[in-house]
């Protein structure tokens, strides 16, 4: 198969991190007979810097020309004082847009090796734990009418939440297919209690749920999954919800694995076209020397492996290096913990990696 790939490597550590994760692919490519040609491109304060824009006119059409694309990171404090929309952290919004993606995929996985960095007790963590949290990416509060107006106090501020039968449905179908291909049981997060939009949410589900009568269902409110997330997270498979809930229980699932720089995600769409990133930020304090832990990165590459090319031997064969590396001891510098050993640097850390394979 030939790979066609486009690289947006961005700001702070996006660079290091991206170019780790090409060269895991270019040996999983190697490895497992395939072709790959990577496609270079700017985005974020460092298209900004060149072309005067965070999300340049070429880089959305070379990414509409791949098969897919991985980012790295964008932003940081030299690009603060720009305008809003012309501030790096737009382009992520403009490329989700672009390619038409709606859906958001972000495991939370505690793996064996760390779990003495989960912030869990020992007897909550248990023997670890695998979810999956379906987050809808292009509706609701973030994409609502918002603005000023005079309010029984005075001036105050409005941001309005809606959501579609459509939009409700085609995450849901996705969290559905996605509870298909692991162990069969879904979760549905809402408000239904408060809020019409969670109630629209709710009928929708259910009706969905009889197309997938192999999935067990349920449903919760927002603040109770908050809760169990901490209280038992091996509780859940996978989570589905809307866009600021998934955005808030995201950051926390990723929270109690001990580590943000461990955490991979997927955005899709219809296609089979997805932006593949790590969810933690372009760490500036520590850009460019050699620090930053690329396993995030080297992780939604193997999730790009088995969701935008069906690869699901190749992305195993990542995942599988990576916790042979960890299990054998070796730390970057945010997961060293009280570990005797030095930290590897990131280009370390790939090369461990890359051997594994």
């Amino acid at each position: 198969m030939e790979l066609n790939i486009a690289l947006l490597r961005g700001d702070g550590i996006g660079p290091e991190i991206v170019d780790s994760a090409a060269a895991v692919l270019k040996k999983t490519a190697e490895r497992f007979g395939h072709s790959i040609h990577f496609t270079p491109c700017l985005i974020g304060g460092a298209a900004y810097d060149e072309t005067g824009e965070p999300l340049p006119k070429e880089t959305v059409d070379k990414c509409l020309a791949s098969d897919s694309v991985l980012l790295g990171a964008v932003g940081g404090p030299k690009w603060d004082d720009l305008p809003g929309d012309k501030r790096p952290e737009k382009a992520l919004l403009g490329i989700r847009s672009a390619l038409g993606l709606y859906t958001n995929l972000r495991p939370a996985k505690l793996c064996t090796a760390l779990r003495s960095a989960s912030p869990l007790k020992d007897n909550i963590v248990g023997d670890g734990f695998d979810l999956l949290i379906v987050r809808e990416l292009t509706g609701g509060i973030y994409f609502g009418d918002r603005g000023y107006r005079e309010g029984r106090y005075g001036q105050e501020a409005y941001d309005t939440e809606a959501y579609s039968v459509t939009e409700i449905e085609r995450i849901g179908r996705a969290a559905f297919e996605a509870a298909m291909k692991r162990r069969k049981c879904l979760c549905s997060v809402d408000k239904a209690n408060v809020l019409e939009t969670s109630r629209l949410w709710r009928k929708t589900m259910h009706a969905l749920a009889e197309e997938y009568p192999e999935v067990g269902y349920s449903d919760m409110f927002v603040d109770n999954a908050a809760m169990q997330l901490v209280r038992d997270p091996s509780q859940f498979d996978v989570i589905v919800t809307s866009n600021m809930f998934g955005d808030i229980l995201s950051d926390e699932a990723s929270q109690i694995t001990g580590s943000i720089g461990m955490l991979a995600s997927a955005s899709l769409g219809d296609g089979t076209r997805g932006l593949y990133e790590p969810i933690h930020g372009s760490a500036p304090d520590i850009a460019g020397q050699n620090k930053a832990n690329p396993i995030a990165t080297i992780l939604s590459a193997a999730m790009m492996l088995r969701y935008s090319f069906g690869l699901s031997k190749e992305a195993d064969a990542i995942e599988s290096a990576v916790d042979s590396v960890l299990d054998a001891g070796y730390r970057t510098a945010d997961i060293i913990g009280d570990s005797p050993s030095a930290p590897l640097t990131c280009s370390e850390m790939t090369e461990k990696i890359i051997n594994e394979l």
